[in-house]
């Protein structure tokens, strides 16, 4: 028998000065038995920098051909692709010819090392930006998981603070690759 998913349920206010994006989203997460609260976390803060009314948590480690997270238009198009981790760079190139603009969020203490090596690779791809966040700060906001969360998360000139029981984790972003503008 098959290890199911743990569910997660988060109450997350948002208010994102940078986007001007004031909003409370009631959110259900699914934590695939192979899927630490970190990995989980960062798929939480993903959501907070890109939120918005279509943005949807996709099927992720379960599915090869869904992102962690994705907005879709009206037509079924997808404009946005977000992945966490350290993709490969074949999954990348066709995320990149797949959807308007894919982000993704690096975390791990090797994420530099997974850098070197698919940087220069997928450097082609005018569409992507790729993001590294410090492992001391993933594993701060792991901290924070638990199964019915309420968290409060403010933007601010490029930060993210995001509280949870009278705990703050400052986030900082490092971009390693910025899409090209359209």
């Amino acid at each position: 028998m098959a290890i199911k998913a743990t569910i997660y349920k988060a109450e997350v206010q948002i208010a994102d000065m940078d986007r001007h994006y004031y909003q409370t989203h009631a959110l259900t997460l699914a934590r695939h038995p192979s899927e630490t609260d970190e990995r989980m976390m960062m798929r939480l803060l993903a959501f907070v920098r890109h939120a918005s009314a279509s943005l949807v948590f996709g099927k992720g480690i379960s599915a090869d051909d869904e992102p962690d997270l994705w907005q879709m238009d009206l037509t079924g198009a997808i404009e946005l692709w977000v992945e966490v981790g350290q993709p490969d760079e074949k999954r990348i190139l066709k995320a990149c010819g797949r959807s308007a603009q894919v982000v993704i969020y690096t975390y791990s203490s090797n994420s530099t090392i997974w850098w070197n090596q698919v940087g220069s690779r997928i450097d082609r791809a005018k569409n992507l930006t790729v993001i590294n966040i410090a492992s001391a700060t993933s594993l701060a906001l792991s901290k924070l998981a638990q199964r019915n969360m309420q968290l409060q998360c403010t933007a601010q000139d490029g930060q993210v603070w995001i509280t949870a029981n009278d705990e703050t984790v400052e986030i900082s972003f490092t971009v390693l690759k910025a899409a090209q503008a359209r």
